[in-house]
């Protein structure tokens, strides 16, 4: 039988199979042999040992789309980004670390700005104004009034989902919406921080239907871009493409160099400085990051 692991949990996997239900799987000994470690989101071959019991093992881990090291999980189709358009404001600088994460995996990324009823309209076009050029889609919801969550259950259908953001944006509220059994523990933002407690504990998958899974990613807050080297970052930020080639010199890293394309549109105004800003910021940690 064919399934996808949906939770591990101390050495047993929870394996869902279309139309038998989860599985409670050991995986066999020769992963171990082979160093393969199953992962939240890999697709297996299972045994059943008990039907009565849902009980099996893992026989075969199949081949990975990808993967992330944290949180672990593999075979992500894409990731919706949930941030609040305001209480707490958007950490761009966060956001934008996330972004060329996944940029640098290949995973597409939607953006999900949330609490539009309390958020005034110069804050939602500054949004607009940040991102629409960089290529993301964009979709602005309200949990609290269930608007436009009809809009992210659309772009979820026949995908695995990652779904991402820092706590108190009502991420773990749009989960419950879209999926009602994962009944979330929503975390209560402290009022004088403004900011949520971390709610999530493991990652686990949850079907939203047949064959779309959303998964819940616990931790957020310290996103280190450093697992490249400098000079790659900027195939990370899509806006930048379009002025790949016409700078003055070759291999331009949109710094100090004269005559550099990005840096003129940023001056024009056709890149957002918010984005720009950031690039220099990771470009810096990246080059200063220690040799080990």
């Amino acid at each position: 039988m064919q399934g996808k692991i949906v939770k591990g949990i101390a050495g047993f996997y929870y394996v869902h199979v279309v139309e038998s239900g989860v599985y409670e799987c050991k995986a066999k000994g020769v992963f171990r042999k082979e160093k393969i470690k199953p992962l939240v989101g890999d697709n297996v071959i299972i045994e059943a040992l008990d039907e009565e019991q849902k009980t099996g093992n893992i026989t075969e881990v199949l081949k990975r789309k990808n993967e992330l090291v944290r949180p672990a999980v593999a075979n992500i189709d894409q990731a919706l980004v949930v941030f609040a358009i305001v209480r707490p404001n958007p950490h761009f600088n966060l956001l934008d670390r996330f972004l060329v994460m996944m940029e640098s995996k290949e995973i597409p990324v939607i953006l999900c700005f949330n609490k539009e009823d309390i958020a005034t309209d110069p804050q939602v076009k500054e949004l607009e104004a940040i991102y629409e050029n960089c290529g993301y889609p964009l979709i602005f919801t309200s949990a609290l009034k269930d608007k436009n969550i009809d809009q992210v259950k659309e772009v979820l259908r026949g995908k695995t989902t990652a779904i991402a953001g820092p706590s108190g944006v009502g991420k773990s509220s749009i989960i419950n919406i879209l999926q009602p059994e994962a009944n979330m523990e929503t975390g209560a933002i402290s009022s004088k921080i403004e900011r949520g407690k971390h709610t999530t504990r493991h990652t686990e998958l949850f079907p939203v239907d047949a064959d779309s899974y959303i998964m819940d990613t616990p931790g957020f807050s310290s996103l280190y871009v450093n697992d490249f080297e400098k000079e790659e970052l900027k195939y990370y930020f899509p806006e930048f493409a379009v002025y790949e080639g016409t700078c003055k010199f070759n291999g331009c890293d949109h710094i100090h160099e004269p005559g550099c394309a990005v840096k003129e549109a940023v001056e024009e105004g056709k890149i957002h400085k918010v984005r720009y800003q950031n690039y220099i910021e990771m470009y810096e940690e990246l080059k200063n990051k220690r040799r080990y």
